[in-house]
């Protein structure tokens, strides 16, 4: 479990295939603070770290992960952001996140608005995921609360904070990002689909 609060960014090392799982290395400043096993959400992915170097840390992503993710777009020099589970009785700063991708978004809209960014992006409705104006929504990892929601578009305003401390300095149109809907608004929409 997660709360879309970034707590360092990370940088593509290596990225290795094996048959149809791909080993990404990573250098992090919370790399010596890790151990093998721990769970840690990537661009909002949670991975398991299966072998730590000094500063250097590997995971593991199956085929299942790659196709659901933005993780086929990740190339060695990028910037990931990098969350560690949450402590039974931290304060949740964001929201619940599970770490778990919905679906991958496309940066439609990337603006500079007197000193803060606004970001608009598109997502497939077909599969049955909605935001609502005000609601929470985790965009790769970063809790954040929808400024606009339309049928299939929804934006969001990041501060210079979160702009400066996270990946979305890199972003751009056409840019693929990782979404994770609103645990709470999965349930509602699962139940009132069933009726």
């Amino acid at each position: 479990m997660f709360t879309g609060i970034i707590e360092s960014l990370g940088k593509v090392q290596e990225i290795k295939k094996d048959k149809d799982n791909v080993h990404i290395t990573i250098e992090s400043s919370i790399a010596d603070e890790l151990k093998i096993d721990q769970s840690v959400a990537h661009n909002g992915i949670c991975m398991t770290i299966v072998a730590i170097d000094n500063n250097l840390y590997t995971v593991t992503a199956i085929a299942e992960t790659i196709k659901k993710t933005n993780l086929a777009q990740l190339n060695v020099g990028d910037s990931i952001n990098l969350e560690r589970a949450m402590r039974l009785g931290d304060r949740l700063d964001g929201h619940i996140v599970q770490g778990h991708v919905d679906q991958v978004g496309t940066c439609i809209v990337a603006n500079e608005t007197n000193g803060s960014w606004y970001y608009t992006f598109e997502y497939d409705d077909a599969i049955g995921n909605i935001t609502i104006e005000k609601g929470s929504i985790t965009v790769n990892g970063v809790s954040l609360t929808v400024v606009d929601s339309r049928k299939n578009q929804f934006s969001v305003a990041i501060i210079p904070y979160t702009y400066e401390h996270t990946n979305f300095n890199s972003f751009e149109i056409g840019t693929k990002v990782n979404l994770e809907f609103d645990l709470i608004g999965k349930y509602i929409s699962k139940l009132h689909s069933n009726k």
